[in-house]
């Protein structure tokens, strides 16, 4: 064979090696099987160890990280009373149902992996390729990688678990830098480790410094066009697209600093973090709107494709699960073969304002009326919420189905466990030309966007606001700007979105306080289902007053001649939350000396 064939062989195989043990069929770990040393000295295992990661995260939103997490706010409800969720919402978790716990273990195998590959220099000394250039370029992007994959999970623990504990120190989670296998120690084995949640500080410089340390080694994006050289499309460029980049790095601190700067966290009102916040989303945005804005790439007035993995919104998404029809399955009604797992809030329903922009109530133009209510609303609500009496065109046929939300309809609230209790139903994420009553139903793939434009396009307006108020200008844009961008952009259905708004204008010349709040409004709209305002009410709040409002949903009565009342005072739901942040898993609390819980959760020691 000669030389260049038996590289090019060899290429192959490593490439097709590394993917296998992404998908979890090559396990990576120190085994009876596999030593330590085998791991650390061959390049298959040690790619896997960086594969595995990217498994270990969520590919959908209908679970506890995504719409369900919603249901422990004011925009929804879980339709199981016996839910783990309902449970947590209303005061009733227990430590032998810590739906967290698990999240908490996830986070931990991944930094493993990280470390493991660290350890020895092991990722940075074995032969990937053997083209010295490729396997340079290889080794630069699993390094890169790794310290990146770090500070992810280190990011998701300090948003779950960071808070004040029940000495009242605002701390984060135990810093791990060395490959520990915690979640499988005993407690002798555990307790002489220097096992200790840091400081909510320092978490943030390590997340911060794993982030820079991934920059160094990362191209900016996996995009073929940012590769000078075909050659190294070999290793390089759009294959590598769903693995972490360089830009992904910068909106890992964008997020990071956006919750270390909010009020829970930021009792002093350090407006220097503000500042980073803002900074960081706008480099993302800027990326977005100048070097991925090719053809066919990013266009800040498109609408969101949900059921595109490559959609130009995307910053970092997990990898997707292909036709799959589970998100159909937990939002449709019964009545469409569905399971109605969730049900909008009318608090959420309430959060979108008239046609014109303008909140409920306040429009120059137009007029509620509460017999038909769902009438010249924010374009937006239509792409998001089904809701009585709408009729929708479904499957590849369209066929019309029609929601009768009012009591003794189909898709009413009541026994029936596969409709929501709040006569509202979830359309964001939902395949429209999936219908399982035609011969050949549809489905899309779904993925989980964890970093967009739109978040980083409202971090940055939320931070800037913060810094200077809605006409501060930060790198030549301001929250007024890029908040007209998000509400004039297409809504997920293709939908034209808020123009002419005057509205806007309105609330910026009231000042930094109303712009906040209308800010968060926003957010509220379009995160919603996505998992995050779970933590948005926590870190915007000081009290438990915001988190513990009772819940609504809407009462539909149809009347005689066919029309339809509404009664939208209709208490769903009574929330009860004891503290503001989720407990550490009991187990580790119980197993590690010196591990501090959170406060509220003192019964969990």
């Amino acid at each position: 064979m000669e030389d260049g064939a038996m590289k090019k062989g060899f290429v192959i195989t490593i490439i097709a090696l590394a993917a296998a043990s992404c998908t979890g069929f090559l396990e990576p770990y120190p085994s009876a099987v596999r030593s330590e040393e085998y791991v650390l000295s061959n390049p298959t295992t040690l790619t896997g160890l960086i594969g595995e990661c990217y498994e270990y995260m969520s590919k959908n939103y209908d679970n506890n990280e995504g719409a369900f997490l919603d249901c422990a706010t004011d925009n929804a409800v879980r339709t199981s009373l016996t839910d783990g969720i309902t449970r947590f919402a209303t005061g009733l978790a227990s430590p032998n149902n810590d739906l967290f716990q698990t999240y908490w273990e996830r986070d931990y195998k991944g930094i493993y992996n990280v470390n493991l590959f660290f350890k020895d220099d092991a990722g940075r000394k074995v032969t990937y390729m053997l083209d010295s250039h490729l396997n340079e370029l290889l080794t630069k992007r699993l390094i890169g990688e790794a310290f990146a994959l770090r500070a992810w999970f280190q990011y998701d623990l300090l948003q779950k678990f960071g808070g004040r504990s029940v000495d009242g120190d605002l701390l984060g989670f135990p810093i791990m830098l060395e490959p520990v296998k915690i979640w499988e120690m005993s407690p002798d084995e555990i307790s002489k480790l220097e096992f200790k949640r840091a400081s909510y500080e320092d978490c943030v410089k390590q997340i911060v410094a794993d982030c820079d340390s991934a920059y160094k080694y990362l191209p900016i994006a996996h995009r073929n066009f940012l590769v000078d050289n075909t050659a190294d499309l070999t290793v390089l460029g759009s294959q590598n697209w769903g693995r972490m980049d360089g830009i992904t790095t910068v909106a890992i601190k964008a997020l990071t600093y956006l919750t270390w700067a909010s009020p829970r966290f930021n009792p002093d009102n350090d407006t220097e973090r503000w500042q980073k916040a803002a900074e960081f989303a706008l480099e993302v945005m800027n990326f977005k709107e100048t070097v991925d804005n090719v053809s066919g790439g990013f266009n800040r007035m498109k609408s969101v494709n949900w059921f595109s993995p490559n959609d130009p919104e995307i910053v970092f998404a997990s990898r997707y699960s292909d036709g799959s029809e589970a998100m159909e399955k937990a939002f449709w009604p019964g009545g469409f073969q569905g399971n109605g797992q969730v049900g909008a809030t009318q608090d959420l329903v309430d959060a979108f304002g008239m046609a014109d922009g303008y909140p409920v109530g306040k429009s120059p133009t137009y007029t509620f009326d509460p017999s038909n209510p769902y009438e010249n609303r924010d374009p937006r609500l239509n792409s998001i919420i089904f809701y009585n009496d709408r009729s929708v065109s479904t499957g590849s046929s369209g066929r019309t189905y029609t929601f009768e939300n009012w009591t003794g309809g189909k898709d009413a609230a009541g026994a029936d466990s596969k409709n929501s209790r709040t006569n509202y139903h979830v359309k964001k994420f939902v395949y429209m030309c999936l219908n399982w009553s035609e011969s050949t139903v549809n489905r899309m793939p779904h993925t989980k966007f964890f970093i967009r434009w739109t978040h980083m396009a409202l971090a940055f307006a939320e931070a800037a606001n913060e810094v200077g108020g809605p006409n501060c200008s930060i790198g030549g844009h301001t929250p007024v700007e890029v908040m007209g961008w998000i509400r004039s952009r297409a809504t997920y259905d293709g939908a034209t979105g808020i123009s002419d708004d005057r509205y806007l204008e309105d609330v910026a010349i009231a000042g930094t306080a109303a712009f906040r709040e209308f800010i968060h409004n926003e957010r509220r709209i379009e995160t919603c289902f996505e998992g995050l305002r779970f933590f948005d009410l926590r870190r915007w709040s000081t009290t438990l007053g915001p988190l513990n409002a009772p819940v609504h949903g809407v009462t539909v009565t149809r009347l005689s001649n066919g029309d339809f009342s509404y009664d939208f005072d209709t208490v769903v739901e009574r929330r009860t939350f004891t503290s503001a942040y989720l407990p550490i898993p009991y187990k580790e609390v119980r197993n590690i000396s010196g591990l501090a819980q959170n406060e509220g959760w003192e019964s969990w020691q």
